[in-house]
């Protein structure tokens, strides 16, 4: 092909043809000129950028790639080499946003060329690179403020929430919000545990732990009265998402049962009723309060799954923890301790698991949320009286 030739394709494989042979200057200027019309193809601009960048021309390889992508945004190769740019300006930042936007630009694996797929796998490993020292940076300047300067205290609960917020900027912990399966009351504040302070009655609770677990040995005792936690019901679809349905690894004794009082259970548990007795139990007819005694199998897991309504809050007192075994609420895992009871927001994805070789048995029970106002309360109650009216089918089950 003549030096001559004005035809851009032409230049643009001639141009190849030079960085093949390591030659980047005629490279460069058979580039320019497949670049010098009014809308190059991408070729010439990413073939420039290339040639300038190994004649270390910096401000060449940025204009031509500024122009690459100004045409092209999601241009994969194009969003790499400007990563490199300012990675070799020492603008750590700048790059990793550009690296990131090459990863989340490129098509499916199985559709890309060894050549991008080795810059990607590069990409990847220097945005891991800075995220990594980002984090580090962030948490030696963060360890060196001091947080309780005058006037300015900070209890645990609010410092537990400012490093959730660090954990989250730096995605080593996920966001995870209410998904009510059922019902959504607005304006409710997305926490995940709830702090203790929040609950006066709590220790009371916890102080009559020996005399609920001797109720539950007695009723392990008189018999094995638990049934499967998750049943099908005739009337609702089957899901078989849920592994754990009509399963014996998951299995319940309930004292309420969808805001029915079981009275021979009852009976067999009278300091466990008066243990609940000044919680402000979820009362909901046909719904809630549900009270129960869970046993999880050994080996066994639950699913992640959402409650049904964000109104209420779902309390375990852990009764019988034979090892480890462990509960995850959103991007927070605890391990129950006997005695020891926590109330969570059960329309934020939840999931439990038994690690150890006997049986996990807590008490379950739901309150109503405390930001819930009483005049709040009884309009939720009146809603679903309503629901409950429509039609002859019974109220679909909430459990806990």
């Amino acid at each position: 092909m003549s030096s001559t030739s004005s035809d851009p394709r032409l230049l643009v494989q001639a141009g190849a043809l030079a960085l093949n042979r390591r030659d980047p200057a005629a490279a460069r200027d058979l580039f320019e000129r497949a670049a010098d019309v009014a809308r190059p193809e991408a070729a010439a601009l990413l073939g420039l950028a290339i040639a300038c960048r190994d004649l270390g021309d910096a401000a060449g390889r940025l204009g031509a790639l500024d122009r690459l992508l100004e045409q092209d945004p999601r241009h994969v190769r194009g969003l790499i080499l400007k990563g490199d740019h300012f990675h070799e300006a020492g603008d750590p930042r700048a790059a990793a946003t550009f690296y990131g936007a090459a990863l989340g630009a490129a098509p499916a694996p199985d559709r890309l060329p060894p050549e991008i797929a080795a810059e990607l796998r590069r990409a990847r490993s220097m945005t891991e690179r800075y995220q990594q020292d980002y984090a580090a940076h962030l948490d030696q300047s963060l360890a060196a403020l001091s947080l309780t300067g005058p006037g300015q205290a900070v209890d645990g609960a609010k410092t537990g929430r400012f490093a959730q917020s660090v954990d989250l900027m730096l995605g080593r912990k996920r966001l995870y919000l209410q998904q009510p399966r059922h019902y959504y009351f607005p304006g409710l504040p997305q926490i995940q545990f709830y702090e203790r302070s929040h609950f006066e009655w709590l220790e009371a609770l916890e102080a009559a732990t020996d005399s609920i677990r001797k109720e539950l040995q007695g009723v392990l005792d008189a018999g094995d009265a638990f049934s499967p936690y998750a049943q099908t019901q005739s009337d609702r679809p089957y899901d078989n998402r849920h592994t754990v349905r009509d399963s014996q690894e998951w299995t319940a004794f309930f004292l309420w049962k969808d805001g029915v009082a079981q009275p021979d259970a009852i009976g067999q548990c009278p300091a466990t009723l008066a243990a609940l007795k000044s919680l402000p139990l979820c009362d909901i007819d046909g719904r809630s309060p549900s009270i129960l005694f869970s046993r999880l199998k050994p080996g066994a897991r639950i699913p992640p799954h959402h409650g049904f309504i964000n109104t209420r809050l779902i309390g375990h007192l852990p009764l019988i923890v034979p090892g480890p075994c462990g509960f995850r609420v959103g991007n927070e895992t605890r391990t129950w301790r006997e005695g020891e009871a926590w109330l969570f927001d059960d329309t934020i994805e939840h999931e439990a698991w038994n690690d150890a070789d006997q049986d996990r048995i807590i008490l379950i029970f739901d309150i109503w949320r405390p930001e819930l106002t009483l005049a709040e309360r009884d309009m939720v109650r009146g809603l679903f009286a309503a629901v409950d009216s429509y039609g002859a089918a019974p109220a679909q089950a909430w459990g806990v």
